[in-house]
């Protein structure tokens, strides 16, 4: 098998046929990351990702720029025979295909899964879409943000003029629903591969979401039991606290605190940890009014203690703080946001930026590690179509004439054809429509 990545890359090797529209093309950008040749099939029209959100970088949104890095664009028109006859062919011979937009696209172009299947008894089939396969919202149009408001993550702020506000968020459905998609089809292919049978699987953006906050969803039914069988904590005097916070809201040693140049989160609950803040800082008269129970005491609605770190924390800087807690052993976590995050050593030294010199913009490198290995820098995301040629001589061993032949069939897109990326499979699109490859 042609390989695209270097022949030592985690994943080399493994072959991810991709008809994505949008962000759910995640899913393969992990898998590119850790070496993956992941082949992104795209309509004539392409993937509207490329400019749909901001900032636009040179014209090209980061979105694209960060999805699609380290993949293969190829232009198929899968309202034509011959384009699905190449699409056929690229799938003999992969491990992995994925359809990252609304569920059935490539079904109805006559390519599904039970077709894919037929051709390639091991292929996996991965379908990642907003909310799943099945259920009443399943061809309910969507994006990102709107994964997390169904899994009760994101509210809706009152704007203060009768209007109601999305607040700044982090995306969880949107992000979380790739990565659990990935592990799954990591575990499917080691299955195929033992095995000689594929598979199937399908993920909901926005089941992950849930997943991703299980800890409130299921303490919030486990509530639904009676008091006398699920009770809150024992420092709590076993009284039941909302999730979410479990009583952090109120907390006094579990509390974020002003310091002199910025803010601080003490994390002491504890009692060793806090015995260690109360020595270190010269105050053990804190520790003996104030020595609370062993574990998981927050001090909750404690005035007089959070007075008295209040008046603390205050003296010294946020750095002084985090080298006080390596130093003595005490949990102060660094409180940073999305722009000053980059200017933290430890950011500095985990997750060096991918150069914009290689990629068109600065961005975030996989979080996955490998000891003793330099961290890989994935292509740049490509342009509409930008290795088809490539991928048909290379991978499929076509001759001239044949991409000839396919080219005049329209199969590889009209030439000269309309350029605007669009697509109603895609996750805000109309059910039903052309949005898949092909238009």
């Amino acid at each position: 098998m042609e390989t695209h990545t270097r022949p030592d890359a985690p994943l080399a090797g493994v072959r991810i046929v991709e008809a994505s529209m949008l962000g759910p093309g995640a899913v393969t950008t992990h898998l590119a990351d850790l070496g993956a040749d992941v082949i992104k099939v795209e309509p004539p029209r392409g993937d509207y990702l490329r400019e749909t959100t901001w900032p636009l970088v040179a014209g090209v949104s980061l979105m694209h720029l960060h999805i699609s890095r380290g993949k293969r664009s190829v232009v198929l028109d899968l309202r034509t025979a011959e384009g699905r006859e190449v699409f056929l062919d690229l799938a003999r011979g992969a491990d992995v295909v994925v359809e990252a937009m609304r569920p059935g696209g490539l079904e109805r172009r006559g390519v599904g899964p039970e077709v894919l299947s037929k051709v390639n008894p091991r292929v996996v089939f991965c379908g990642i879409s907003g909310y799943g396969e099945t259920g009443p919202y399943r061809t309910l149009p969507a994006h990102g943000v709107a994964f997390d408001t169904w899994a009760g993550l994101v509210r809706p702020e009152p704007a203060g003029d009768g209007h109601w506000a999305i607040p700044e968020h982090p995306s969880t459905g949107i992000n979380a629903g790739p990565l659990f998609a990935a592990l799954g089809i990591l575990a499917a292919v080691i299955r195929a591969r033992a095995t000689g049978a594929g598979g199937r699987l399908e993920v909901a953006q926005s089941d992950a979401a849930a997943s991703m906050d299980w800890l409130r969803s299921e303490t919030w039914r486990a509530y639904e039991r009676p008091e006398s069988e699920v009770t809150g904590n024992r420092t709590d005097g076993y009284r039941r606290r909302e999730p979410g916070t479990a009583g952090m809201r109120d907390g006094v040693r579990y509390q974020f605190y002003a310091t002199a140049d910025g803010h601080i989160l003490l994390m002491a609950s504890e009692r060793e940890l806090w015995r260690n803040f109360c020595v270190a800082v010269g105050r053990p008269d804190l520790f003996d009014r104030h020595p609370g129970s062993r574990y998981a005491d927050h001090a909750v609605g404690d005035t007089v203690l959070r007075a008295a770190l209040t008046e603390i924390f205050a003296g010294r800087g946020s750095a002084e703080w985090l080298a006080f807690g390596v130093e003595h052993n005490v949990p102060i976590g660094p409180v940073n946001t999305p722009r000053t995050l980059a200017a933290d050593p430890q950011f500095q030294d985990r997750l060096p930026w991918l150069p914009a010199e290689r990629l068109g913009t600065d961005q975030l490198p996989s979080p996955i590690r490998f000891v003793g290995e330099e961290t890989r820098v994935p292509g740049r995301a490509p342009e509409l179509g930008e290795h088809t040629g490539e991928i048909l001589r290379e991978v499929l061993g076509y001759d001239p004439p044949t991409i000839a032949r396919l080219r005049e069939s329209g199969a590889l897109g009209a030439p000269g054809g309309p350029k605007t990326p669009g697509g109603p499979d895609a996750p805000g699109g109309a059910p039903g429509g052309s949005g898949t490859p092909g238009g």
